[in-house]
């Protein structure tokens, strides 16, 4: 593998793993690596990566502030579709890779790399996602994939070679872990290890950015959430940027409960993993705009888009976010929701986010027709017309039964 490649780009997280991967790709590679560090709203400091960086030799170290890219950017177009995997999940790993991708390879354009690299491993859906962006932006790209390469199948393995080349090893990694978690702006994941088994349910140590809805305060927490061109824009009337606005909802929905998830899903590689998934603020988000969409979207605008949907999320979910037909849908969705501006509010109560109230200079409502007290604009007597035109099909065929 040595001369292969001369720089590699590396998705740099400074844990256990890919600081294995960094010495490894050095080692096997024999090739400078650049580090790549993405802060994506993650709760952790990402500044202690380029010490480890540092340490282990890296002269060209990134570091980024992108939550509001992050948000902006991917979240909050995926938002206007309501997208959600096989009904339930709101894609928050999924709708990540796609940026970190994109940047690593601008990295690579700017420092001259010829590769890149990933810590995916080659059972999961990461790998797909890392990749297909990968060769979207630069078809001609060197992906190293040191998980489907190298012989270290195992922990026990990776801490081995760790204590050999002298890489600190966090003390909570020192065995089997408990389970594997992935976080970001939008939500935290976690799989694997104790939560293998779909029959036990998670204890409550599994979950970190929301309280048990049970344990949740006794009374409902209120939150009006104002809209504009399908994207929220403030919270109780303070205007806000995207990553602030996500991560406002994210502690209002937390402390009432809102958005835990328990699914066992269909990986694009074939095989069914269970997750635990939090994402309190993109469940109130979600509820919210739906409730918009309610009364500013036609009828038949809305329906259109609930059928596309299921194939938007799948094409976010299998790593397709730069393809042609999601660029097309998105267009389409972006479309659908240039009157989707007004208010909703929404009552957040021991992990339910429901909307009780909803208003908009755009609105399609009208009390005016759906009055049951009298009214001057819609005549009764035109229903039957209606009903008998619709109906002149199924009484034909019934006829034709006999």
């Amino acid at each position: 593998m040595a001369g292969d490649v001369n720089k590699v780009v590396l998705a740099y997280s400074g844990g256990l793993d890919t600081s294995v991967i960094l010495k490894w790709l050095q080692e096997a590679y024999q090739c400078e690596v650049v580090t790549f560090t993405a802060d994506l709203g993650q709760g952790e400091e990402v500044e202690p990566a380029r010490a480890k960086a540092e340490m282990l030799g890296i002269k060209e170290i990134y570091i980024e502030d992108l939550r509001e890219e992050f948000t902006r950017d991917f979240v909050f177009p995926m938002f206007r579709a309501n997208a959600l995997y096989e009904g339930l999940y709101l894609l928050g790993t999924s709708i990540a890779r796609p940026l970190i991708s994109k940047r690593q390879i601008e990295i690579a354009a700017e420092t001259g790399a010829d590769a890149v690299s990933h810590g995916a491993t080659g059972k999961g859906n990461d790998q797909v996602r890392f990749e297909l962006g990968y060769y979207a932006l630069n078809p001609d790209i060197k992906v190293i994939a040191p998980w489907r390469e190298w012989d270290l199948q195992s922990r026990t393995a990776l801490i081995e070679f760790a204590e050999k080349h002298q890489i600190p090893i966090p003390k909570d990694k020192r065995g089997e872990a408990p389970f594997s978690v992935d976080a970001n702006l939008l939500h935290i994941s976690a799989e694997g290890k104790a939560l293998e088994d779909p029959w036990h349910e998670p204890g409550e140590f599994v979950y970190s950015r929301s309280v048990a809805p049970e344990a949740a305060p006794d009374t409902p927490t209120y939150v009006e959430i104002e809209f504009k061109g399908g994207d929220a824009v403030a919270i109780d009337g303070v205007a806000m940027t995207p990553a602030e606005l996500l991560t406002r909802l994210n502690e209002l929905g937390g402390a009432n409960g809102v958005g835990r998830l328990d699914l066992v899903e269909g990986r694009y590689v074939g095989m069914k993993s269970r997750g635990i998934y939090e994402t309190p603020g993109g469940t109130v988000l979600l509820a919210a705009h739906r409730g918009i969409e309610s009364i500013t979207l036609d009828r038949g605008a809305m329906h259109l888009k609930d059928e596309i949907m299921p194939r938007y999320a799948e094409l976010i979910y299998n790593g397709f976010w730069f393809s042609p037909e999601r660029y097309m849908l998105q267009a389409l969705i972006d479309k659908s929701q240039e009157c989707v501006e007004g208010t909703v509010r929404v009552k957040l109560f021991k992990g339910s986010a429901t909307v009780v109230g909803r208003k908009s200079p755009m609105s399609l409502y009208s009390m005016e027709h759906v009055t049951f007290e009298e009214d001057t604009v819609y005549d009764q007597r035109d229903a039957e017309g209606f009903i008998k035109l619709n109906a002149l099909r199924l009484r034909l065929l019934h006829r034709q039964k006999g």
